[in-house]
C-alpha cells in the first residue's frame, strides 16, 4: 500500500471539525444582543484574548461594567483549534524574542514566567478543569543536520534560566520512539499541554460569575467614534462603550486597516483514534511532552487525555484571508500532513484519523502580539498570535488593557507594546507571495535553485522563515 493510499484510507471516516470542540460538555451559547446597551469596556471576540481581558478587567476593578460580543460562539475560532502546547514565551519562542527585542529579553522572559505562574493560579482560583498536564516541551531535530539547531535551542534556554536538558539520539528516542528524531531539547518546567476548548469554556464561566455580560452570535457590523467613547452596532442591537478592545486576532474584525499588518494563514491538524496500550508501549511517550521540530515547515504533536495523537503543521493560505475555506473540510489538503505523520510514526501505519481541521493563524512580520490604535486610542486591536497563544494571550490581554486605559504600566513602555509589525502587501500580491513562498519552503531541501534567493527576500521583508540554506 502506498503512503497516499494509506492516508486516504485513514481519512475515510474522518470528521472535518476540531476534536476539541466536538464535545458534549460544550456550554450552551449565551443569547445574542437584541437591545441597546452601555458599558465601560466592550470586548469584541470571545476567544482567549477576549476572555482573559474580561477577567483581568473585573479582577482589577469589580465595578467595571464589561461586555463581550462574539460573532459566533465562544472558542469557535483559533482558541478552539490549536495544539495547545504551553510555553512561557510571550513572543512566539525565545529565538523570535531575541530576533525582535534583544535588549528586552531579560524582562520579556521574566514577564513570561510571571504570566505562566498567573495562568496556573487562575485555573485553581476559578476551578477550571481543562485536562492540563505539565510534561514540558520537547524540541526535536529531524536528521543529523538539525542537531546544531537543537544545541542552539538548548543554549538559549539555559541562558535564560529554564530547566533545559539536551537529549542525544538514544535519549530522545527513549522519550518518543520515532526513527527520524536525532536529538532533542526538553524544557521540563512551566510548560505542558491543555484542552483549549475546556479552558475557554472555563474562562467563560469565570467571566460570567464575575459579572461580565456575554452576547454570542452578535458580530460587530460597524463602529463609530463618539469622541469620547465608541458606538458598536450588531445585527439586532448596539453597545455604547467608553473603551473597546478588539480581540479578533486572525479574523481582524473591527477595522479594515488591521489587515494591512495581519494575514490569516491556515495551520492543519489531524487527531488519531485513541491508541491501545500496546501502541502506547511501542512509541513510549511516558512523559507526555508537547513536541515540535526545528524545520521551517515544522510539525508538532502531543497526546490528548485519552491517548490520541494530535499531529499538526503544513501551512496554507487562501485568497483574501479566507478564515473558513471549504477546501480544508475534505481529505485532499490533509494528505501531505499524513505523509509526515507516517514518517514520524511508522509503527502506527494502520491507525485511523478521527478528526481533522485547520485553524487561522494571525501571521505578522512579528509573529507575536501587537496593538493597533483607533479612534484616538478609545479602541485598540490586540492580536497577532502565530503560536503559543494559549498562554501568551493572557499576557497580551493584560497589557492590552493597560494600553487601552493609557496607564503608566512599565510593560507599555517596552518596544513590543509601543511599535507595530511591518506592512503585508494586499491582494493579489499577498496570495501570490504566499503560494510561491510555501512551495519554495516545501521543496527547498531537495531542489534549492531560485528558492534560496526568494526565501531570503521574504526574510528581508520581515518574515522569519529562516530555512536551513
Amino acid at each position: 500500500m502506498t503512503t497516499k493510499t494509506a492516508a486516504e484510507k485513514a481519512l475515510l471516516k474522518t470528521k472535518f471539525f476540531p476534536f476539541w470542540l466536538d464535545n458534549e460538555a460544550a456550554p450552551e451559547p449565551e443569547a445574542p444582543l437584541e437591545e441597546n446597551v452601555q458599558c465601560d469596556l466592550l470586548i469584541v471576540g470571545a476567544g482567549f484574548t477576549g476572555l482573559w481581558a474580561a477577567i483581568h478587567a473585573k479582577e482589577a476593578n469589580p465595578q467595571c461594567d464589561v461586555v463581550i460580543i462574539e460573532s459566533e460562539c465562544v472558542a469557535i475560532g483559533a482558541s478552539g483549534r490549536p495544539a495547545a502546547i504551553l510555553s512561557t514565551s510571550v513572543m512566539h519562542g525565545l529565538d523570535n524574542s531575541e530576533r525582535l527585542f534583544p535588549t528586552e529579553m531579560d524582562e520579556l522572559e521574566r514577564l513570561g514566567k510571571e504570566n505562566m505562574d498567573g495562568f496556573k493560579k487562575a485555573l485553581v482560583r476559578y476551578n477550571i478543569d481543562c485536562d492540563i498536564e505539565w510534561g514540558g516541551e520537547l524540541t526535536v531535530a529531524i536528521g543529523d543536520g538539525a542537531i546544531e539547531d537543537i544545541n542552539g535551542e538548548y543554549e538559549i534556554y539555559k541562558k535564560y534560566g529554564h530547566d533545559a536538558h539536551f537529549l542525544d539520539k538514544a535519549a530522545v528516542q527513549k522519550e518518543l520512539n520515532s526513527p527520524i528524531f536525532s536529538a532533542g531539547m526538553w524544557s521540563k518546567k512551566r510548560s505542558g499541554t491543555v484542552h483549549p476548548a475546556k479552558l475557554a469554556w472555563g474562562l467563560k464561566r469565570a467571566a460570567l460569575e464575575l459579572g461580565v455580560r456575554i452576547y454570542e452570535y452578535s458580530p460587530l457590523l460597524k463602529s463609530k467614534h463618539l469622541k469620547p467613547g465608541v458606538l458598536v452596532t450588531t445585527p439586532k442591537g448596539s453597545v455604547k462603550a467608553n473603551k473597546v478592545l478588539l480581540a479578533t486576532n486572525a479574523f481582524a474584525a473591527g477595522s479594515k486597516k488591521i489587515k494591512r499588518r495581519v494575514s490569516a494563514i491556515r495551520d492543519r491538524i489531524v487527531v488519531t483514534e485513541p491508541l491501545t496500550d500496546e501502541q502506547m508501549a511501542v512509541i513510549g511517550w511516558k512523559n507526555r511532552q508537547g513536541i515540535y521540530d526545528t524545520r521551517t515547515q515544522l510539525n508538532y504533536m502531543r497526546l490528548t487525555s485519552d491517548n490520541r495523537i494530535l499531529f499538526g503543521g503544513r501551512l496554507g493560505y487562501f485568497f483574501n484571508d479566507n478564515t473558513d475555506p471549504v477546501a480544508d473540510k475534505s481529505a485532499k489538503n490533509f494528505l501531505p500532513l499524513m505523509t509526515q505523520f507516517y514518517k514520524t510514526f511508522p509503527s502506527l501505519a494502520n491507525i485511523k484519523i478521527s478528526h481533522a481541521w485547520s485553524g487561522p493563524i494571525a501571521l505578522t512580520t512579528r509573529m507575536a502580539v501587537h496593538y493597533q490604535h483607533y479612534y484616538n486610542g478609545d479602541m485598540i486591536y490586540a492580536g497577532g498570535y502565530s503560536g503559543f497563544g494559549v498562554t501568551a494571550s493572557r499576557f497580551g490581554a493584560r497589557v492590552g488593557l493597560e494600553v487601552l486605559n493609557k496607564t503608566d504600566a512599565p510593560e507599555t513602555k517596552l518596544e513590543f507594546a509601543s511599535s507595530l509589525p511591518g506592512y503585508i502587501p494586499p491582494e493579489p500580491f499577498r496570495w501570490l507571495g504566499a503560494q510561491l513562498t510555501m512551495y519554495a519552503l516545501d521543496t527547498l531541501d531537495e531542489k534549492r535553485g531560485w528558492r534560496v534567493p526568494w526565501v531570503r527576500l521574504v526574510e528581508k521583508m520581515g518574515f522569519p522563515v529562516t530555512p536551513p540554506v
